[in-house]
């Protein structure tokens, strides 16, 4: 059964890979299993059609036969537990992989999409301030030193490349380019998930819908 997802009509990024479909395009192309996209435009997002999948009225979502999901992050541990290739096969390994899925999106990407939306959630607001700013940086600076001290010179954050290395490179992805960049080796860590064949695909993918005239960056 070919499962399909939703995403972006035209995704507010552009085309650069960074909303959450792509997570899940990646999950489904490093298994190799086909997948249909549902493209939703924004004024669709709280329409009833897209609420009884999503009730929070985001994307992506996924559907196969009658199992419906949202969520990135459990529709890629779905992904990963219903065929090979992103968990390991050891018990311990693949709840390591898991945990650090769980990392990914609870530890290290909330201070990082914080950042990014304060240009637009507190512009006119009283504590709209460099300072402010400055304290939010900051504290994507002390996850960003924890995860790079914890990599090392390792290739993945667990032995073998897994569904929490995807979820950690995609929640790099949307840091400040120039503040990875005080982390070499993060910097290093993330474009060797996006050198992978999987991600090139699915970023052709969404590139396809997303970034008609616009100059390619991944």
């Amino acid at each position: 059964m070919i499962p399909t997802i939703t995403a972006f009509e035209k995704s507010p990024d552009g085309g650069q890979g960074l909303a959450r479909d792509m997570r899940v395009r990646w999950a489904l192309e490093e298994v190799g299993q086909p997948y249909e996209v549902r493209l939703v435009p924004f004024n669709g997002l709280r329409q009833e059609a897209h609420v009884s999948r999503n009730p929070f009225g985001q994307i992506p979502t996924f559907e196969a036969g009658g199992l419906i999901l949202f969520e990135s992050g459990a529709i890629i541990l779905h992904i990963a537990e219903t065929h090979a290739g992103l968990l390991p096969t050891d018990a311990e390994a693949r709840s390591r992989a898991i945990m650090w899925m769980f990392a990914a999106v609870s530890t290290v990407e909330p201070p990082i999409v914080e950042r990014e939306q304060a240009d637009f959630t507190d512009r006119g607001q009283s504590w709209y301030s460099p300072e402010r700013f400055a304290q939010m940086e900051d504290r994507i600076r002390v996850r960003l030193a924890q995860l790079a001290a914890r990599l090392g010179d390792a290739d993945w954050l667990d032995g073998e490349f897994s569904a929490g290395d995807l979820m950690m490179v995609m929640v790099l992805r949307r840091a400040d380019e120039w503040l990875l960049a005080e982390f070499p080796p993060l910097v290093a860590y993330v474009e060797r998930g996006k050198a992978r064949p999987a991600y090139r695909r699915a970023f052709a993918a969404q590139w396809a819908i997303n970034g008609e005239g616009r100059c390619q960056t991944s």
